[in-house]
């Protein structure tokens, strides 16, 4: 049996782990011949081999016996010389409070931020620091992204969920120590460079709102803030642009937000910041969120999730509202091959990629069926089902486009700049709007692709009749973004590509 075979044998249907919901296959990251990932909810590390495995189960946190809940939701995990480092928070042990009128709680009392490292060679796992605030409702700040410091040999960590404790630290590989260097709270990032980039996100309601950078030589931090219809390729602003995933390449960052990508280059040396639209289908949950953007041959592929968050029990009216936009799905999850300045579907998917890694002539993908939860969703096992699947990265990268359609409503758009969509690779793409009235609605299309730098967006206007379709075949080599004048809010909208 080889490893892709040992690999394929996992597959996991709930099991007693109390969270909010479902969480997944997080930090899919092979190295020196060991597939490595965290199972969520149930809070277990796993190390494999072609000739042996290993599951962690975060007994090195917290204090006594008990189920362990949690592990890591953001895909938190760093490797060098012969040690995995993986992050992220831990319920050690879980409290579930139980339900009242439907409503489930868990009680973070238990609930701890942490730091680990796994050594290849020695398989061996050693628990590096821990954070707890042991509060019932509150919780310090997840580690959402670790860094490696090839110049001072340290590890960046992100952590921007939660609500003391936030912004960027570091730690030392060799004194262990940690220290905060930015108290601006930072959910994702990526080396860029001689740097290190982190979002700033200050408020989860709020989103990505600038990008903080370090040095690495000199440590200064310099930090630029965003104005999305400035920046934007379009002109449009966006909504939530809450902080997905980041990577680099060609001398730029791609930070990927729920709504789009944030491209350039940081400093401001090569050229500024630009806000390119993807994938967004104005009020409603379909992002990057909680998933991976990597380099793959020399492009990037990036995944964007048709349902990562869910509410079924709002709180209040804010929450309702939410509980609304979430659990209305758009269409299928994607990824997305970005190789400048073409930007193509290479796959398609349900609800949810939680991340994915090259093993030879493989890419696997880490699924989920189910999505996050929120406060009072609590349940005492994960609701979700999570799996493995292993997929020809060459025919993949190389793929004739899959038929894959978007649908949404006029509420969810109103009269905001939406869409991002890459027509590449088809050959009859058209958007359609229903039911048939007798009365017309005018349409703008921006039409771009991801050149660097990135050039703004061209412009194209059309009188379209409800019940009738726009041929988009004239931009089959483009993204396109939309915008309606006085759409009814009732109205079907369809994006169909093939």
């Amino acid at each position: 049996m080889n490893l892709i075979d040992r690999i394929m044998d996992f597959r996991y249907n709930p099991r007693y782990s109390p969270e909010w919901g479902s969480g997944g296959i997080f930090g899919l990251r092979y190295y020196k011949g060991i597939l490595y990932f965290t199972l969520a909810f149930e809070a277990e590390a796993y190390f494999i081999g072609l000739n042996r495995s290993r599951v962690y189960g975060f007994d090195l946190v917290g204090e006594g016996h008990g189920p362990r809940s949690g592990g890591d939701t953001y895909n938190a995990v760093e490797t060098i010389d012969d040690e995995i480092y993986f992050g992220g928070w831990v319920h050690a042990p879980a409290i579930y409070s139980g339900k009242v009128d439907r409503r489930g709680r868990i009680l973070f009392h238990n609930k701890f931020s942490h730091l680990h490292s796994y050594n290849v060679c020695e398989d061996r796992v050693k628990v590096l620091w821990t954070d707890s605030i042991r509060h019932e409702t509150e919780w310090t700040g997840e580690v959402s992204e670790i860094i490696y410091d090839p110049v001072g040999d340290g590890l960046f960590m992100g952590r921007a969920d939660g609500h003391r404790n936030l912004g960027i630290y570091y730690i030392d590989r060799r004194g262990g120590y940690m220290k905060c260097i930015s108290c601006i709270p930072g959910l994702k990032g990526t080396r860029y460079l001689d740097q290190v980039c982190f979002d700033v996100t200050r408020s989860w309601v709020k989103g990505v709102e600038a990008i903080q950078t370090i040095d690495l030589v000199t440590k200064s931090l310099e930090v630029k803030e965003i104005d999305y219809r400035e920046a934007s390729i379009d002109g449009g602003t966006v909504w939530w642009p809450y902080s997905g995933c980041a990577t680099s390449a060609y001398s730029r960052i791609f930070f990927f937000v729920r709504g789009g990508a944030i491209i350039g280059d940081p400093i401001g040396d090569i050229d500024g910041l630009t806000f390119v639209r993807l994938f967004d289908f104005g009020y409603t949950g379909y992002s990057p969120s909680r998933t991976m953007a990597k380099s793959i041959a020399g492009g990037i592929l990036v995944a964007f999730n048709s349902y990562t968050h869910g509410i079924v029990h709002p709180r209040n009216e804010f929450e309702e509202k939410l509980k609304e936009f979430f659990n209305f799905i758009v269409g299928p999850s994607i990824l997305l091959y970005i190789t400048p300045p073409i930007a193509r579907i290479v796959f398609t998917a349900g609800a949810r990629i939680t991340g994915f890694e090259s093993i030879g002539d493989r890419l696997i993908v880490a699924l989920s069926n189910e999505a996050n939860l929120a406060a009072e969703d609590a349940t005492p096992n994960d609701t979700g089902t999570r799996e493995l699947i292993a997929l020809d990265q060459g025919k993949l990268l190389t793929s004739i486009a899959k038929p894959v359609y978007f649908q949404l409503l006029g509420k969810h758009i109103r009269d905001m700049p939406w869409g991002g969509i890459p027509l590449y690779g088809y050959k009859n793409p058209r958007i359609v709007i229903y039911p048939r009235r007798d009365k017309y609605t005018k349409l703008t299309i921006y039409s771009y692709d991801v050149s660097l730098p990135v050039l703004k967006a061209e412009e194209d206007h059309y009188t379209i009749k409800y019940g009738e379709y726009v041929d988009l075949s004239a931009f089959r080599d483009s993204i396109v973004s939309f915008r309606f004048d006085n759409i009814d809010l009732d109205t079907k909208i369809k994006i169909c590509l093939s």
